[in-house]
This record gives C-alpha cells, sequence and structure tokens, in this order.
C-alpha cells in the first residue's frame, strides 16, 4: 500500500525500464545518450526519484518511443512528482486543468483526478453515495457541505466546479469507459433538499445511455456481498497492464494498490459484484422505479 504519488513514479520508472529494454540499452548507455549519470536514469527507473516532463520526453527519445497514446500516457504519470506537482496535459508541456486548484485540492486528490484523466477505463462499485463522474452539481454541493461542514461556501462552490469538470473524460474524444456498479443505498439515501435526489437518478440514466458507460445495480434482495468491505476504483490504461491501479478511499486520505495480487483481486471481486447486479437493461428500470416511487413529488 502506498499513496499515489509514489505509485505513479515507480510505475513510471517500471515503463520506462521496460522502453529502456527493449531499445537494447543498458541503463548507462541510456545515460550517455542524454547527458545524465547513471544512477540519475536508476532512481527513476526504481521510482526513488521523480521526473520532469522534459526528462521523459528525452528518455522517450533516446529510446525512439513514437507512439503518441504512450507518450501521453507517461507525460501523465509524470505528474504529481516531487518536482513537477500537477500532471501534464497530453504531453503538450500544459499543466493538467487542476493544477489551477492547486492550493484547495489535497495532494491525494490532485493524483486521483490525474490517474481519471489518463485512464482508458475504470471499474467502480460505490456503497454509500453516487460516483463523482455521475454526480449533479446539488448532489456533489450537498455531499461536499455534508463531509466538509467547515468549509467556507466560496471554496465549497469551488470543490463542486472541480466535481463536474472531472465528468469531461466521460465525453473526451477518446472518452473513458466506465462501468459503476451501484449498491441500492445509494439510489435510497436522501442527499440535499428536496427535488436532489429526483434530478440526480435522471441524471445517472441519462449518463447511463452513453455506449461507453454501463451501469448496474446491487438491489438489497442481492443480500451480503463482498462489497460490503467498502468501495473501491480500479483504473486501467492503455497499452499496458503493468499500469492499472486500486484506489480506495478514506476520510481524510487514499490508498493505492499497485501490486499484482490486489490487483487480481479487486478485478475478481468487481466480476463477482457484476455477476451479483442487475443487467444494465434492469438496472436502469430499477433506478427509474426508485425515481418514480421514493422521489416522485419531491420538488421539482
Amino acid at each position: 500500500m502506498r499513496y499515489g504519488p509514489a505509485v505513479r513514479r515507480r510505475k513510471l520508472g517500471t515503463e520506462l525500464r521496460r522502453q529502456r529494454t527493449l531499445a537494447g540499452l543498458t541503463s548507462g548507455e541510456a545515460a550517455r545518450l542524454v547527458g545524465w549519470h547513471q544512477s540519475k536514469v536508476s532512481r527513476i527507473e526504481t521510482g526513488r526519484s521523480g521526473a520532469r516532463p522534459a526528462d521523459v520526453e528525452l528518455l522517450l527519445d533516446a529510446y525512439d518511443v513514437r507512439d503518441a497514446e504512450l507518450r501521453t500516457l507517461l507525460a501523465v504519470l509524470c505528474g504529481g512528482g516531487p518536482q513537477n506537482d500537477g500532471a501534464q496535459d497530453g504531453g503538450t508541456g500544459r499543466r493538467g486543468w487542476w493544477h489551477s486548484y492547486r492550493d484547495l485540492l489535497p495532494p491525494e486528490y490532485r493524483d486521483f483526478i490525474s490517474l481519471e484523466y489518463g485512464a482508458s477505463r475504470a471499474r467502480t462499485l460505490e456503497t454509500t453515495v453516487v460516483p463523482g463522474l455521475l454526480q449533479t452539481p446539488d448532489y456533489a454541493r450537498a455531499v461536499t457541505r455534508a463531509t466538509l461542514s467547515d468549509l467556507p461556501s466560496q471554496q465549497v462552490d469551488e470543490l463542486v466546479e472541480v466535481r463536474i469538470a472531472r465528468q469531461d473524460v466521460l465525453r473526451a474524444e477518446r472518452p473513458l469507459e466506465l462501468w459503476a456498479v451501484l449498491d441500492e443505498a445509494v439510489l435510497r439515501r436522501e442527499v440535499g433538499p428536496p427535488g436532489v435526489m429526483a434530478a440526480q437518478l435522471r441524471h445517472i440514466l441519462d449518463v447511463g445511455q452513453l455506449p461507453h458507460v454501463r451501469l448496474q445495480v446491487l438491489p438489497f434482495a442481492s443480500g451480503v456481498h463482498i462489497g460490503i468491505t467498502g468501495p473501491f476504483v480500479i483504473f486501467s490504461f492503455p497499452l499496458t497492464s503493468d499500469l492499472d491501479v486500486v484506489v480506495l478511499d478514506h476520510l481524510t486520505s487514499s490508498l493505492y494498490l499497485e501490486q499484482r495480487e490486489d490487483l487480481r483481486a479487486y478485478s475478481d471481486a468487481f466480476d463477482t459484484l457484476r455477476g451479483h447486479a442487475l443487467s444494465c437493461e434492469k438496472s436502469a428500470q430499477f433506478i427509474a422505479r426508485i425515481a418514480d416511487t421514493s422521489w416522485a413529488g419531491t420538488g421539482v
């Protein structure tokens, strides 16, 4: 278990080492090509040191890596290290949009956003609240006020802006593939003033119509399941599964799991949960029924 920045440094280093090996170079030869000491290459490859985007570009040029998608992914991963807190935007040298909220967002949240931004697929189990990528502004505001009650209104509004801005990954040119399993409690827990839940459930149904989004519901009738241990997100990345990571949220921080056995365990758990959940079609009907019965007439 390690916090996000350390995970990303290690994953970046692993992939850079793999690309060096594919290029047929030793670490010493790579260092000479880019004008560094061999120890710098080793520190980056082992994750002991962060790497600036310019450093990564230099190494990838030396290894003759021309795959634009891989270069973009590694540019995202090199953000958040000790020299460069805030991921770069698509390898262009520009910081990610979330960097403008640097003073507001804790490092773990910035790191989560950058992983979400660079991922090609996310599988998530949620047992308590609607996942951030599916929240309406009113729902996000109510959740933020409940969890951060001492925060000034302006900062609450800014956090809501961040939450909504994150959702752009679902409508990007190459959108994030989202597969979400929602416990029934997520749909029935009243959040915010009258009308918020009805609008929220309708929004979930609308997003569920996107071709790259799958939504399933775990009804109470399914009984006790492995998901009662808590929510999680599995991020998968293009080109290599070695970069995949599991994220577990806690009250004050997030834990990132990167070991193969952890990834396998959570992938198996997700497969088990979706097997117990209603199909996507029946889940949509289930959500609509709750919206019409539990939240009908709530002011919208």
